[in-house]
């Protein structure tokens, strides 16, 4: 099993407040701060279709 790569956006850089995303066969989304609390799975399509949403 490959280990999954993490980032966060770089606009969260001086709070630490954020969300990271791994992006995959499904991109999974956890909170910065409590990790290991889980994650939320998206397939690639409502991921694609949720990032169009914020960029309009």
């Amino acid at each position: 099993m490959t280990e999954r790569v993490w980032h966060k956006a770089s606009y969260s850089a001086a709070s630490g407040n954020c969300v990271e995303v791994s992006e995959g066969a499904k991109t999974l989304v956890r909170d910065t701060q409590n990790e290991n609390l889980g994650h939320l799975g998206f397939e690639a399509k409502e991921w694609a279709a949720l990032l169009g949403t914020l960029k309009k």
